[in-house]
């Protein structure tokens, strides 16, 4: 995961909870989880439109 190892992921965890408290993170998780949604479901739609023929192409 980038490189880091457990120790690295679990300071950084702890670091979370200390910067945001612990009633924080999982509304973080799920903003982050709805982001990471949205650009991947905007990379599909760009893919499938980028595969699409252009109809106003003429040869």
């Amino acid at each position: 995961m980038f490189g880091l190892g457990w120790p690295e992921v679990v300071i950084i965890l702890i670091a979370a909870v200390l910067i945001f408290g612990p009633k924080k993170i999982p509304e973080l998780g799920s903003t982050l989880g709805k982001t990471l949604r949205g650009f991947k479901e905007g990379v599909t739609q760009a893919e499938a439109e980028q595969d699409e023929p252009d109809e106003d192409y003429r040869s």
